[in-house]
């Protein structure tokens, strides 16, 4: 039912959704409409559980619920003092590298690394995973995202 086709469309949503956040940023627009929009529509609050440990939270490492996930992106409602809104970072581009897609029915998994563009032309590298299920209209919605930086070698 689920292809890779279908997985790597979610993740170039997801990765045109933080460009069109942090673009709105610098440009004056409605970024945390776009980031409420980008919840929204690629995530599954709405249908049931979704685990979400983003890339730089530490104090409160898990965001169970929208407006969590909302405060990470944006940081708007200060529930989570530690957030700075990671999609406000001037982000240019988001390109996803996968190591591997595990499909099974109507579930899919992704893992691998994603690599964040800033207004300088660098990259930063993420890993992550993600756990996409099919929605009621057919499109992939995320129900796990785990981010974290790269281990340092020491």
């Amino acid at each position: 039912m689920i292809t890779v086709g279908d997985v790597e469309s979610a993740q170039e949503k997801w990765g045109n959704g933080i460009v069109a956040i942090a673009t709105a940023h610098s440009e004056g627009g409605d970024y945390n409409e776009i980031a409420r929009s980008h919840v929204q529509e690629l995530y599954a609050y709405d249908i049931g559980e979704v685990l979400f440990k983003p890339t730089l939270a530490s104090v409160e490492q898990f965001r169970p619920n929208f407006e969590g996930a909302l405060s990470y992106f944006v940081a708007m409602n200060g529930e989570f003092p530690e957030d700075k809104g990671f999609a406000i970072k001037g982000w240019t581009g988001v390109r996803f590298e996968n190591e591997g897609v595990v499909i099974y029915d109507k579930t899919a998994l992704a893992m691998g690394n994603y690599f964040f563009t800033d207004e300088e032309g660098h990259e930063t590298k993420v890993e992550y995973s993600f756990g996409y299920v099919v929605d009621d209209d057919g499109g992939l919605r995320i129900q796990l995202h785990h981010s974290s930086m790269p281990a340092s070698r020491t």
